[in-house]
């Protein structure tokens, strides 16, 4: 086995590592794919052969994407009609599809799971990592506000999908067992760990490009919501405050809900739809406050906020309470503050306290800024690297004694 020389230590990692992502598509550029990425740098900086693996692949051939030109092993579903586009529409098989691609030639298999990509078959001398950015949202706890959104309720397949939802629960917790270590994003997500499929995960904050804020801009008297416009996002509260309110609100974003969320939504509040990098830059560096009404698992939008010197707005559960300093828990240098029921009331009353109070005057964009550091890059890349060297090094010790229970067996059966 190759020795890998880090910049940090000396790696006993293998040389060959296959990384396995849900799927890469132009259509899923989020957070997930940020950490795909990170990790991916990592490996080559130790000098890995890494195997990317994807039940689809939309981006190798893609110019101006970072996959340009990778080869990425997929599944069956690649070459199935619409697999690239919509492979979701196919979710009924995709633990089956994960489970067909062959790893076997892969000491070590590090998977990036929000749906099945932790699914993938090893033997006992394979180690397997998974990084859980979170357990099915929509077959476990929040299902229920999936189903129950407008959208959902207008398609008549409610009963069908509560039945395929309840197999793909099974299948999620019997697939949690195959995983020799687990990561997960969040407390909150490490919480839904043991919950749901009774593993206990270590918490490493996902990788968040803090650097590329500047916080020290002018702030402008308008308050910022940015998330894709789902039903788990709860955009449809922030609204109903704001129109109560009836203070400048600007909605970044756009997915199914957007139609249902513009004809609710009253004179002061605007919907910007899909913006570049760069005006996402610009809104976060000069709103008066960002705004979150979801559940989140970590929630890179609203530290990207707190790089950018924005207190956020958010609801007190979830990855949040990871992220934010709530300045009613009298801590120092606060970065937000959190509202305490998933409610238009809750919200509201929150942001009406912070506006006629003018609590934004008790926040440091610089200390908020500064807090944000501690999610870069470089901070994920150290703590991921330092994970994999522990559960490589027990990994091989528990081969080891493996194997020298093994010859012992052997010795005894000779000596017989």
């Amino acid at each position: 086995m190759e020795l890998i020389v880090s910049t940090k230590t000396i790696s006993t990692l293998p040389n060959r590592i296959a990384l396995v992502h849900e799927w890469f598509s132009p259509k899923s550029l989020g957070g997930a794919e940020q950490v795909v990425q990170s990790i991916d740098r990592l490996l080559f900086d130790l000098g890995s052969k890494v195997q990317l693996v994807s039940l689809v692949d939309g981006e190798s051939a893609r110019n101006n994407s970072w996959l340009f030109g990778r080869s990425i092993k997929t599944s069956l579903i690649q070459n199935l009609p619409f697999g690239i586009s919509h492979v979701q529409n196919y979710l009924p098989l995709l633990p089956f599809a994960i489970e067909q691609i062959d790893l076997s030639d892969y000491p070590l298999v590090i998977s990036s799971n929000h749906l099945v990509s932790k699914g993938v078959l090893t033997s006992p001398d394979q180690l397997h990592v998974s990084y859980v950015h979170t357990p099915v949202r929509y077959a476990w706890d929040q299902m229920n506000v999936y189903l129950n959104s407008p959208l959902n309720k207008r398609l008549f397949f409610e009963p069908l999908i509560r039945w395929q939802l309840h197999h793909l629960r099974q299948w999620d917790q019997l697939s949690a067992a195959r995983v020799d270590c687990l990561l997960a994003n969040s407390s909150f997500t490490a919480r839904r760990i043991l919950k749901y499929w009774g593993r206990k995960a270590e918490v490493i904050h996902p990788p968040v490009s803090v650097k590329r804020f500047n916080w020290n801009k002018p702030r402008d008297d308008f308050y910022l919501c940015l998330c894709r416009l789902v039903p788990n996002k709860r955009v449809d509260l922030v609204v109903k405050a704001f129109n109560q309110l009836k203070l400048p609100l600007l909605i970044v974003g756009d997915g199914p809900e957007r139609s249902f969320l513009q004809r609710m939504a009253g004179p002061s509040i605007q919907f910007l739809g899909h913006q570049t990098m760069e005006q996402v830059e610009t809104l976060m560096e000069h709103c008066r406050a960002f705004v979150y009404a979801g559940t989140e698992d970590f929630g890179i939008a609203p530290v990207e906020a707190m790089a950018a010197g924005s207190p956020v707005i958010g609801f007190g559960k979830g990855g949040l309470l990871d992220t934010v300093r709530c300045i009613a828990q009298k801590v120092s240098s606060p970065t937000g503050v959190l509202f305490q029921e998933q409610t238009v009331s809750s919200l509201s009353d929150c942001v009406q306290w912070f506006e006629e109070s003018r609590i934004w005057r008790n926040f440091s964009p610089e200390a908020i800024h500064c807090w944000a550091e501690q999610f870069s890059p470089e901070v994920f890349g150290s703590r991921f690297e330092n994970a994999l060297h522990k559960a490589w090094k027990s990994h091989q010790t528990s081969c080891d004694v493996a194997l020298s229970d093994l010859e012992d067996l052997s010795k005894l059966c000779k000596s017989d």
